[in-house]
């Protein structure tokens, strides 16, 4: 074994695609399980307007738990779950992708190959969690109470400017929120308005993830070639690495996702009338506003995803190549 060679990338066509997916599916659920409240607090900061109702992440929580309940922290989970299966096309693409740029193209670099893939690959799954994405953030803001079922919004988080959705507190007693947000949002814009935001999206999320994977390759690179990673657990320089690139991304890309919050739930006439009115409204905050919530849920579902990604890929490689795969030392990713 000692003159076998080691396997430094686990490529697309190594690994058992089944077992690889469906360890995939686990993987997402169990994070979105541990996330959703830093989720649901960031999208409430983002959209409040200026600090009438939080103040900040912490105050969020705090008030959520005391007036909704604990359950309050993942209001919108069960329909924000199904974007999972948006996990498998996401990895799947981008492993494929990554395959295609290998063989068909002269592009030997690294962090060009997970930059191309990164971006491929979420605008794929955007496109087919759009829809799920909407319904789950209005049902963010559509408050439960311990005291009251149902009541709509506070001022804070609505505005004059925007059109917030209009819903039938009756209909909601009777067929329940999800139901009632899905029709009313088909009532008032037909399938179009499940698609709300998707530009917003694109704009936000494609980047975000092709600079996510480039980081991600950079920094496992810069970690490697430094003196100390010699004697350092190669899972460990795998999570520096997805911190550090899943925080440098969220402060890059906040105001975008500020945006597209905005957009898809307070639902403007126009991108331009939405950012105007932004800027006037927060000014420079729009760089900071829910950051804090959105730089813990980025560090900490980074740092997941990067275990869960590395170990999914050595249980499913394939038994021809299992004897090379480095468990324990420093291994590459793919």
């Amino acid at each position: 074994m000692s003159d076998e060679p080691r396997l430094n990338t686990i490529e697309w066509d190594m690994m058992d695609r089944n077992r690889f997916l469906s360890l995939t599916v686990v993987n997402s659920l169990f994070l979105r399980s541990v996330l959703y409240p830093l989720v649901l607090v960031k999208t409430r900061l983002q959209v409040q307007k200026q600090n009438t109702v939080y103040t900040g992440a912490y105050d969020a929580f705090k008030k959520i738990i005391r007036t909704e309940g604990f359950c309050g922290l993942y209001k919108g989970f069960w329909i924000n779950s199904i974007q999972v299966f948006s996990g498998i096309s996401y990895i799947a693409t981008y492993e494929k992708s990554r395959d295609l740029v290998s063989n068909y193209t002269s592009i030997s670099d690294s962090k060009t190959k997970a930059f191309l893939s990164g971006g491929i690959s979420s605008f794929v799954s955007q496109t087919l969690i759009i829809p799920f994405d909407v319904v789950s953030q209005h049902i963010m803001m559509a408050l439960n109470s311990r005291r009251q079922s149902t009541k709509l919004p506070p001022a804070g988080l609505q505005s004059s400017f925007f059109k917030p959705l209009s819903l039938n507190p009756e209909e909601v007693k009777r067929y329940g929120i999800a139901a009632t947000i899905t029709k009313q949002l088909y009532r008032e814009g037909g399938f179009r308005s499940f698609y709300r935001g998707y530009f917003a999206s694109l704009i936000c999320f494609v980047p975000s993830s092709a600079c996510w994977w480039m980081l991600y390759q950079y920094f496992n690179e810069f970690l490697d070639s430094l003196s100390f990673s010699k004697s350092t657990p190669h899972m460990l320089i795998h999570c520096t690495s997805g911190v550090l690139s899943g925080g440098t991304v969220s402060i890059m890309t906040n105001p975008l996702d500020l945006l597209r919050a905005n957009i898809q739930v307070h639902r403007p006439s126009s991108y331009a009338s939405a950012v105007k009115y932004l800027w006037k409204e927060d000014r420079w905050r729009v760089f900071n506003k829910g950051l804090s919530a959105r730089l813990t849920q980025s560090c900490l579902s980074s740092a997941l995803i990067v275990i869960g990604y590395e170990t999914m890929k050595r249980f499913s490689v394939n038994e021809k190549y299992r004897s090379q795969v480095v468990w324990l030392g420093r291994l590459k990713s793919g």
